[in-house]
């Protein structure tokens, strides 16, 4: 999510603001809000067993319909291979993204926490699409992450770029004639 919100925040340091982001008319927004929001709440709020896993493909689901309807935006189509790459390999990890024990110990993630997204698993499918990267501690926002994360980012900045405009509108340049002040009769 850090890393996402800094792409989106990205053209910034350009002097720019992501325009294109910010103003377009998105289809059907609350399908991506509410993924997020469900995101959230497997993380946090202890579930019953069982209904977190489906619950997590549930958020990929509404996710990828909100990406499919927005498909000719630059950038979502990028974003939605990571959620596809994501996606399939919960799938078929039963509703964990797996992760490397190597990146999970250098992130400092718990692995006895009750529900989490992404687990260290005995014998993964697609391994090598989990969570095999790492954003070690001590540095701030430790965390795993994925090719697909990987790629989630990159099309959120490819979207946020995207009809990226200047932060303030510029003045035509003038010319030295018109910038000295008119001689007076007087």
């Amino acid at each position: 999510m850090a890393a996402c919100l800094l792409a989106v925040l990205s053209p910034l340091i350009a002097l720019r603001w992501p325009a294109g982001l910010l103003l377009r008319s998105w289809r059907l927004p609350v399908l991506i809000w509410a993924a997020l929001v469900a995101q959230i709440v497997l993380i946090e709020v202890p579930l019953p067993e069982g209904f977190a896993p489906a619950l997590h493909l549930a958020t990929y689901v509404a996710a990828l319909a909100f990406l499919w309807l927005n498909r000719a935006v630059p950038g979502v189509l990028v974003v939605a291979a990571g959620a596809v790459s994501n996606g399939v390999t919960i799938a078929l990890n039963g509703g964990v993204l797996p992760a490397s024990a190597q990146a999970t110990a250098a992130a400092g993630i718990d692995p006895d926490h009750a529900f989490a997204n992404t687990a260290v698993i005995d014998n993964p499918v697609l391994p090598w699409l989990g969570d095999v990267f790492a954003w070690p501690e001590p540095l701030p926002l430790a965390n795993t992450f994925s090719v697909g994360d990987v790629l989630i980012v990159v099309g959120v900045a490819m979207v946020a770029w995207a009809g990226a405009r200047p932060l303030r509108a510029g003045r035509p340049a003038r010319s030295e004639d018109e910038a000295a002040p008119a001689p007076s009769d007087g």
